[in-house]
């Protein structure tokens, strides 16, 4: 399992990748995600416990059953993104991206020169311990490593044109619930303002040669989102997934 493909090469493939929020600091409920077929999971440091112990035990719990760990930062911070890269996350996801700036910032800090600013250390996990003297450390880090940046509100949907000037993003992750807040209709992400919003950025971005990631709540959710074109897709969380498993147990045997 710890040979799968990494999800940047199934993205730019065009394929469609699936994984959950998880917010529950278990080792179990990540490696039963391999088992399960998922591709990634997306370790949740802004809307969850996860601290940074907890996040270094369970990426190395997901590179070992196969799945890619994106670590959510709790905002656009150097430092964050920084500890998250270093303890082998695959990528960062990063919450609140409005303007360009906010962008190339993000980048700044998950990429080595020439591409960013990123703190060199390669006596960690990121860079194995020093085993390989940190050969191609630098260079292999700037490839591999996936950057997806949270459009979360109007603001960032109407400044999209300038966002996707940053090269290095890979992933334009829509936030339809803060994106249905800042339109006035909160907690309705099915409204047809909010999926005309959703629409019109995917079709932008996909003109553009990017690629877009976005949440879904449930399995007819995600199927409306693929259909949209989104390739990347968060699906529910795993404390909710695990609720909603055994209530349709109790539901089915009382």
């Amino acid at each position: 399992m710890s040979n799968q493909e990494s999800i940047k090469n199934k993205i730019k493939r065009g394929e469609t990748v699936v994984g959950p929020f998880c917010i529950v600091p278990s080792a179990t409920l990540i490696d039963t995600l391999g088992y399960s077929g998922m591709d990634f999971c997306i370790l949740d440091t802004e809307h969850g416990p996860l601290d940074m112990q907890s996040i270094t035990d369970l990426v190395m719990v997901a590179n070992g059953t196969g799945i890619d760990p994106i670590v959510r930062v709790g905002e656009n911070n150097e430092r964050l993104i920084l500890r998250a890269l270093d303890v082998g996350a695959s990528g960062v996801q990063v919450p609140q991206i409005n303007v360009k700036q906010d962008a190339q910032d993000v980048i700044d800090a998950a990429k080595y020169d020439p591409l960013g600013h990123r703190g060199l250390s390669i006596f960690t996990r990121a860079g194995d311990y020093f085993v390989n003297k940190g050969e191609n450390h630098t260079d292999k880090q700037n490839e591999d490593t996936m950057v997806i940046v949270h459009i979360e509100g109007k603001r960032g949907l109407d400044n999209l044109d300038e966002i996707m000037e940053v090269e290095g993003i890979d992933v334009l992750f829509l936030g339809p619930y803060d994106i249905s807040q800042s339109l006035g209709i909160p907690g309705q992400v099915t409204d047809k303002i909010v999926a005309n919003a959703m629409k019109e950025a995917v079709d932008k971005a996909k003109s553009a040669g990017r690629a877009v990631g976005s949440y879904a709540k449930d399995v007819e959710m995600g199927k409306w989102l693929k259909d949209l074109g989104i390739q990347y897709i968060s699906i529910n969380t795993d404390a909710t997934i695990y609720m909603q498993g055994c209530e349709a147990i109790v539901k089915a045997l009382k």
